[in-house]
């Protein structure tokens, strides 16, 4: 018997790119699983601020990994990520958090550790019944899944961003992130050779959804 498609989205792209609010959207219409590895980070990093561990202290930080427990919890088509069975909550938007994130991502050992869990969550989408996997993030593209089906990589103008941001009503120094996320040795942000690039500074997020959309829908036998 032919097993049903099963297809994996990656999306990839800077702070406040509209990478999770268009991931989000493609879920629902295709029945994907969302991943927000940006979340993720921003958990492990709320936790390592917690346990009063800062990114600069390699030995502090390899021993909070290494008693780390990671799991997944579902809620709608959301992965939601557990540490120590405790969701984090509302401090991963936290000022701290926001400042530290970029810091922590560029450890090679916390990466490792997200790696491994990230590709995990292609076979909890399969197990849970989803048509596929949308992850988005900063390397999806380029080193958890290359081998995706359809990889997209968001851009925007760099104060548009910073907008979008003070809207939600949070600060965020987007360009500076960028910097750091670009520049650091493992796995920098990069636009995965083959993927579409959009430019979604003048698009409206429904603009970036449909023309995502078309790609999937045409895939799916949904045109």
């Amino acid at each position: 018997m032919k097993q049903p498609l099963f297809i994996i989205v990656a999306i990839d792209g800077g702070a406040a790119a509209g990478k999770s609010s268009t991931a989000r959207v493609l879920s629902e219409r295709f029945n994907l699983m969302h991943a927000d590895t940006g979340s993720y980070f921003r958990a492990l990093t709320a936790e390592m601020l917690r346990r009063g561990v800062s990114p600069g202290d390699l030995p502090a930080v390899r021993a909070a990994l290494a008693d780390m427990k990671l799991a997944t919890r579902i809620a709608s088509r959301s992965a939601l990520i557990e540490i120590g069975g405790r969701l984090i909550g509302s401090e991963i938007r936290s000022p701290e958090v926001n400042a530290a994130v970029s810091h922590f991502a560029a450890i090679p050992e916390l990466r490792s550790v997200l790696l491994e869990y990230e590709r995990g969550q292609a076979a909890v989408a399969r197990e849970r019944g989803f048509r596929g996997l949308v992850m988005d993030g900063r390397d999806i593209g380029t080193v958890i899944f290359p081998d995706a089906d359809f990889r997209f990589f968001l851009h925007a103008d760099p104060a548009e961003r910073a907008r979008r941001r003070e809207k939600e009503g949070e600060r965020d120094a987007v360009a500076e992130r960028d910097r750091i996320d670009s520049s650091r040795k493992t796995a920098p942000l990069a636009c995965p050779a083959g993927a579409t690039s959009i430019d979604s500074t003048h698009m409206t997020l429904q603009q970036v959804i449909e023309r995502m959309a078309s790609s999937l829908a045409e895939a799916l036998g949904q045109t």
